[in-house]
């Protein structure tokens, strides 16, 4: 069993925070705060075609990204992310173009998720590589692509999720063998892995889970003449629950590099953190 005196002063410091980015309280919490109804009261209520829209673009949102990732694997100097991402992550400027869109999105409502959801998700997949490379993860690197794609996987549950044993590694360990496979692909094809059984089935998986967080922002915003402002503060909660994720993920993954993927996992368990 791992020890607390493994860990520098620092790094426990930094483990207890990212669990409690990781444990952090569900999404559909953050956003009943924000707009003051319960949001699986607001999920019911939305027209039977919002599901369909809720995927279709969930769907188009994470091939958007996985495009970027593809089109800068392997180009650290010349990556396109690279212009966004300095040697610390710029969370707020990311709100902030993120809040730009949720203010599109609160003035048009669902009409407005095709084309408003994969910039947003785009956006924040920016920020999300910005909080890995300050982390050390090398993002020209397949892997490391992968592993920020799949936090759009870990910021909630699934519909298939059962209330037991729900948690950061678990999430994790579910997501880690089609990663595995797609990077593989990834690393050995480039671009030419678009479309690979390996990705494709990756996306879904990562998809099922993000599409569960993207109707509670969509049911957030259905509210009648929930207005740019609101819409605004939505997308601005929406990307704070994933930015800390990203967080999270990343220093327990540096964390392991340094320390060992056993001796961290012993130690997280072991961390209780309040979830206020």
């Amino acid at each position: 069993m791992a020890s607390f005196s493994d860990f520098s002063e620092a790094d426990l410091a930094a483990l207890k925070r990212a669990k409690h980015e990781l444990e952090t309280p569900p999404l559909g919490m953050k956003l009943a705060a924000i707009v003051g109804a319960p949001v699986e009261k607001l999920i019911a209520k939305l027209p039977a075609v919002a599901n369909d829209k809720v995927n279709d673009a969930t769907q188009a949102a994470l091939r958007k990204c996985l495009q970027l990732a593809l089109k800068t694997l392997g180009k650290p100097g010349e990556s396109a992310l690279a212009a966004v991402v300095p040697a610390k992550p710029s969370n707020l400027l990311h709100k902030f173009a993120v809040a730009t869109t949720g203010a599109a999105g609160g003035a048009f409502g669902l009409f407005a998720l095709p084309v408003e959801l994969p910039v947003t998700t785009t956006l924040m997949f920016r920020s999300i590589c910005d909080i890995a490379r300050s982390e050390g993860e090398d993002i020209a690197n397949a892997d490391a692509q992968l592993q920020c794609l799949t936090v759009f996987g870990m910021g909630g549950r699934s519909a298939s999720d059962d209330e037991a044993d729900f948690g950061y590694f678990v999430v994790r360990g579910a997501l880690a063998q089609a990663v595995s496979k797609a990077s593989s692909e990834m690393a050995t094809k480039g671009f030419a892995a678009h479309g690979s059984a390996a990705l494709l089935k990756l996306m879904q998986t990562v998809a099922a889970r993000f599409s569960v967080q993207v109707s509670e922002q969509v049911a957030a915003k259905s509210i009648p003449a929930i207005g740019a402002v609101l819409g605004a503060m939505v997308n601005t909660v929406f990307i704070d629950h994933f930015q800390n994720v990203a967080h999270g993920h990343f220093t327990v993954r540096r964390l392991e590099r340094r320390y060992g993927e056993a001796v961290v996992r012993a130690a997280y368990g072991e961390i209780e953190v309040s979830l206020d």
